[in-house]
């Protein structure tokens, strides 16, 4: 597979714009694990092969388990998820596939019930910040591969192989 174009170097200001985005979820206080974990699965969800391997290095640098990641697909029957986790997982599945359920009373209820109303908006900038990367990604054959975390790996990790 070859890669279509260089998106960020024919639309600069656009991929900009995405960093912001990025760098205000960062600050946002949700815990960074957390964020991987929901850019994982929506990268999951989406088959952005670049982005899973993105997030996957980024959620071991930041010391997620290999099992914890490994488990994802089926966090639903894995014991190893907090209910936090849990809610932020089942909101991510229901934004990226907003158009089969329009999000349930009972997603959002559960959400709410972990979530305040400026982290649950945060959870969904987040959410909507990794699907617009998927479909950049995806669109443009961004091949997987090459990236590495700019934080190195924490030691309970193993190395990637």
């Amino acid at each position: 597979m070859e890669p279509r174009l260089n998106y960020p170097k024919i639309a600069p200001e656009g991929i900009q714009i995405l960093g912001k985005l990025e760098a205000y979820i960062k600050h946002s206080g949700l815990e960074p694990e957390l964020i991987e974990l929901i850019k994982l699965r929506s990268s999951q969800i989406n088959g952005c092969a670049y982005c899973i391997d993105m997030h996957t290095k980024d959620a071991r640098s930041h010391g997620e388990s290999e099992q914890r990641l490994y488990g994802l697909n089926a966090w639903r029957e894995a014991p190893f998820y907090t209910v936090r986790e849990r809610a932020a997982l089942a909101w991510a599945e229901a934004v990226t596939l907003i158009g089969r359920d329009h999000v349930p009373d009972e997603v959002y209820n559960q959400a709410r019930t972990h979530f305040s109303e400026k982290e649950l908006v945060d959870l969904t900038l987040a959410v909507i910040a990794i699907n617009s990367w998927n479909r950049l990604a995806i669109s443009f054959r961004t091949l997987a591969g090459s990236y590495q975390p700019d934080h190195p790996v924490a030691k309970s990790s193993t190395p990637v192989k």
